[in-house]
Order: structure tokens, then C-alpha cells, then sequence
């Protein structure tokens, strides 16, 4: 994850910690998926022996609502960055399960986004 990437994504979760609660959610139900980075071979290796998958999204928050079993958020920078082929195919079958899928540039857009969903479980 770029360092622009890393940045709103910290910025999300600080957020998310102190506002949690306003949405009756557990904090520890929005959790990163630590899928890119930089990695040397053997480790590369080892994590896609345990299941590791490219294209996944940055972040899923693990709460059903009317509509979608769950939230994944893909972070981007808030100017620029683009989905690669392996993420739109990835973000397509989890659609296809019934997850929504957000991408999401900067922040404020994954907390708009958070919020939304949130805002449709009853």
C-alpha cells in the first residue's frame, strides 16, 4: 500500500474508534486485510500457500444489513489511483455473493461510504 494509501486508512480507523459505538457495532468488526506490500519471494510464497489472494480489498466490515452480507472497502489515494484487472474481478465475485464493495478515494469517502451502510440495517 502506497504511503498517500496508508495514510486515509489510518485516518479511517482512528475514526472509526471513536465513533463506532454510534452505529451499535463492535470496533473490531472493521479490520484491515493486509494483502499488498512489498515481500521477498519466500514470503510471497508462503502467504499464497495459505490462501492469500490478489485483488482482495483493503478493509471488510464484517456487519450484515437489508441488502449485503458485509462492507469491503478498497482504499485509494484521494487523487489518482486506480483498480488493477485482479481487483475488479476480485470486487465482481464478491459482489456476486452478495457483499457490497466499495472503492473508496481518501477517507472521508470510506467513512461516507461506512456510514451509508450503516445507516441501512433497519
Amino acid at each position: 500500500m502506497q504511503q498517500q494509501e496508508h495514510d486515509e486508512q489510518c485516518t479511517l480507523i482512528d475514526w472509526w474508534r471513536l465513533t463506532h459505538k454510534r452505529f451499535g457495532v463492535s470496533e473490531q468488526l472493521l479490520f484491515a486485510i493486509p494483502n499488498g506490500g512489498q515481500r521477498n519471494v519466500i514470503v510471497a510464497a508462503k502467504l499464497k500457500a495459505e490462501g492469500v489472494r490478489a485483488g482482495v480489498p483493503d478493509l471488510f466490515l464484517a456487519v450484515p444489513n437489508r441488502n449485503y452480507s458485509g462492507l469491503f472497502i478498497e482504499m485509494k489515494k484521494r487523487k489518482g489511483g486506480r483498480v488493477s484487472e485482479a481487483q475488479s474481478a476480485m470486487m465482481a465475485a464478491l459482489v456476486d455473493e452478495g457483499y457490497a464493495v466499495r472503492v473508496c478515494h481518501g477517507w472521508n469517502e470510506a467513512q461516507t461510504a461506512i456510514t451509508e451502510y450503516l445507516s441501512s440495517r433497519d
